[in-house]
């Protein structure tokens, strides 16, 4: 079986999988008192669309900007309606551009429609050292203001510190693995790897405590299906990156 094959295969079985946990997922949430059924399908279809723009990704495919936009739209209209404005303007005002970026850079690296790859590349020595430290300071930062908010909603001794430390993580985590991926680095999926490693933690966090609902298995289950991706990831890009 050639390596094209195998990649083939493998994403289509991920791809269902991933989807299977979303389908799951949506079906818990529909079941829910006072459950709003369009903002609900909205958002499962969102999800669907991040799912086909990361597996896409995985295989160095300039469509998963594509679906990267489609996802961040449909994330856009949820927060809008939950009001949840941070989140709306990381969306707005990063995210959706980082997408268009991508494009302009993978098409300047040779990606082309469905089948022809990116021509990837690597970091230099210091420009790891530059992105650790700045990943690093970041997730800090991003940790001492999570928690300060926490301590003023809550008493001290009630604040699951590993799981704020886990959303700092995956936060900052997100914010650089984003800028690697659209400029075509092969080192983003080091970062991707340890975004669903501290998804993992915090959804595991969630499921043992009081603020566990119905479907946080579901979202456990769908972010170990994100790391097997992410690995696979690293091992198509680290071709990608040699022939780049």
């Amino acid at each position: 079986m050639t390596d094209k094959k195998f990649n083939k295969i493998f994403s289509t079985v991920l791809m269902g999988a991933m989807v299977v946990a979303i389908a799951v997922t949506t079906a818990f949430k529909l079941q829910e008192p006072g459950a709003r059924t369009a903002l609900i399908l909205i958002a499962a279809l969102g999800s669907v669309m991040g799912v086909a723009s990361t597996v896409l990704s995985a295989n160095g495919l300039i469509w998963t900007f594509v679906f990267g936009i489609l996802d961040v739209v449909f994330c856009l209209i949820v927060d809008a309606d939950n009001g949840i404005w941070g989140d709306f303007s990381m969306h707005l005002f990063y995210l959706l551009p980082m997408q268009f970026i991508g494009i302009w850079q993978w098409r300047k690296r040779g990606a082309e429609g469905a089948k022809t790859e990116v021509k990837a590349r690597r970091l230099t020595g210091r420009q790891r050292w530059v992105v650790a430290a700045a990943t690093l300071a970041g997730v800090a930062v991003i940790y001492g203001i999570l928690l300060a908010i926490k301590l003023k909603t809550v008493a001290p001794d009630e604040v699951n510190r590993l799981q704020v430390f886990s959303d700092a993580a995956r936060t900052t985590f997100n914010i650089a693995g984003q800028i690697l991926m659209s400029l075509a680095f092969y080192e983003q999926w080091w970062l991707w790897a340890l975004v669903n490693v501290a998804s993992i933690s915090l959804w595991g966090s969630t499921m043992l405590s009081s603020e566990a609902s119905s479907y946080t298995v579901v979202m456990f289950i769908k972010y170990c299906f994100y790391l097997v991706n992410s690995i696979n990831g690293i091992r198509i890009w680290y071709r990608l990156s040699r022939e780049g």
